[in-house]
């Protein structure tokens, strides 16, 4: 079967397309491989340092169902129909596919078959799909710094899937807690934050009444 980097040239560049890539079409092309396949494209656009306002949300949400579906066992997942249809346009496709195949080329120099019980088996597949849900929960928040590493920890760990490389999905398993670490602080930072503000809105307010 042809690398990822080639298939993703060949059908975004290569042959012709719609105006409009769905995630239908995305799983046609993903053929066997496609919990890998989908978690490592639906990660690229917010894992890449280019903007891609407008993707984390949708785009996590389906990482999420696609976790969950990997945790329970399923060997190809579902999407509902509306998700199935979501559309992206054909430029801004082709402009993330670019951006990534470079990435893309510098792990398949890497990448092989071993350490594939965690990528096969029922354990390893539960500890992957949790992970990867909570990076989506991550990815979902519309917050800064909660985006893009927990993004390009579901980008390796989703490579790994795509080629039975467990060594490489557990590289992308250390990014996913440091991501994880990250998403906690700014959570608690921001908390810590609006508690401050209340406070300081009640003293004000405590002190107009007196």
């Amino acid at each position: 079967m042809a690398r990822l980097s080639k298939e993703l040239q060949r059908y975004f560049f290569e042959e012709e397309r719609p105006d409009d890539i769905t995630l239908c079409d995305i799983l046609e092309l993903a053929g066997e491989r496609t919990f890998g396949f989908l978690l490592v494209l639906l990660a690229l656009p917010s894992a890449l340092p280019i903007p891609a306002p407008g993707y984390s949300t949708p785009f996590g949400f389906v990482i999420f169902l696609l976790a969950v579906q990997l945790m329970a066992g399923s060997t190809r997942p579902w999407l509902p129909e509306r998700v199935n249809r979501f559309a992206i346009a054909l430029p801004k496709a082709q402009a993330f596919v670019k951006a990534g195949i470079p990435w893309l080329q510098r792990i398949e120099v890497l990448s092989r078959p071993r350490l594939t019980p965690l990528c096969t088996s029922r354990l390893g597949r539960i500890l992957l799909g949790s992970i990867i849900a909570l990076m989506a929960c991550s990815m979902m928040l519309p917050i800064p710094l909660t985006n893009t590493l927990p993004a390009i920890g579901v980008f390796i760990t989703g490579f790994g899937l795509l080629d039975d490389d467990g060594a490489i999905s557990l590289a992308g398993l250390v990014i996913c807690l440091l991501a994880l670490t990250l998403t906690t602080s700014v959570l608690i930072f921001g908390v810590a934050v609006v508690k401050e503000a209340i406070g300081l809105l009640k003293q004000g307010m405590s002190g107009l009444f007196r």
